[in-house]
């Protein structure tokens, strides 16, 4: 039924997120649509996890109905990872949030802020141990 799912992050400019994924999270650009000299969207993926980001004047060349509503923002990810000390370290730039924390559920967690505002919270549970 569902085979993927894929956010998309709405914002004023896309080139200032780029480093956040790109050169702290090891994303690569896998399509970028240019909007005059800038970026008006782009999809960002590393080993199979995608995020896509378009900006506001794309949007609203693309689906004016829309303009409105995607300017309401922001956006909050939940990102479940295998080694939250690397990606403590990538991000170590971004305005933090959520300072690190040990929820009830078993996961270690930490959340910032994207240079775009959105919200996004990096998880790492324990390893199942194997019987």
């Amino acid at each position: 039924m569902v085979t993927k799912l894929s956010p998309v992050l709405f914002v004023k400019e896309i080139e200032p997120v780029l480093p956040f994924w790109v050169e702290g999270l090891g994303f690569q650009k896998t399509i970028e649509v240019p909007e005059g000299n800038k970026l008006g969207f782009v999809i960002l993926e590393k080993d199979g996890v995608e995020v896509m980001y378009q900006t506001y004047a794309s949007v609203e060349k693309d689906l004016p109905s829309l303009a409105a509503d995607v300017r309401k923002g922001p956006t909050f990810l939940y990102v479940q990872v295998d080694d939250l000390g690397a990606v403590k370290a990538a991000v170590k730039r971004a305005e933090v949030y959520l300072p690190e924390r040990k929820t009830f559920y078993g996961a270690t967690e930490i959340g910032v802020k994207d240079p775009a505002g959105h919200f996004i919270t990096f998880a790492q549970y324990p390893a199942v141990p194997q019987h």
